[in-house]
């Protein structure tokens, strides 16, 4: 019985938005279970896909506040 565990940030994709659309979650689900169908042989009803939804400010990269990483990532591509 696989438990599957998503982390992303609490971002919308989009302008405007502020967090993943259910459809976006349905889709992670979709394919984190058929991923594990497909490689290891779980079936769908056995395996468990849990998505977490974390606050911007509670996530870094880099050693960085992930803001602040990608400000610094996007001044080095100008």
């Amino acid at each position: 019985m696989p438990i599957v565990t998503i982390q992303v940030t609490r971002e919308g994709n989009k302008p405007g938005t502020n967090a993943v659309t259910a459809d976006e979650k349905k889709q992670l689900i979709e394919g984190a279970s058929r991923l594990l169908l497909d490689v290891l042989n779980k079936p769908l009803d056995a395996t468990f896909v849990v998505i977490e939804e974390v606050e911007l400010e509670n996530w870094g990269v880099g050693g960085l506040p992930v803001t602040e990483y990608r400000r610094q990532k996007q001044a080095k591509q100008s």
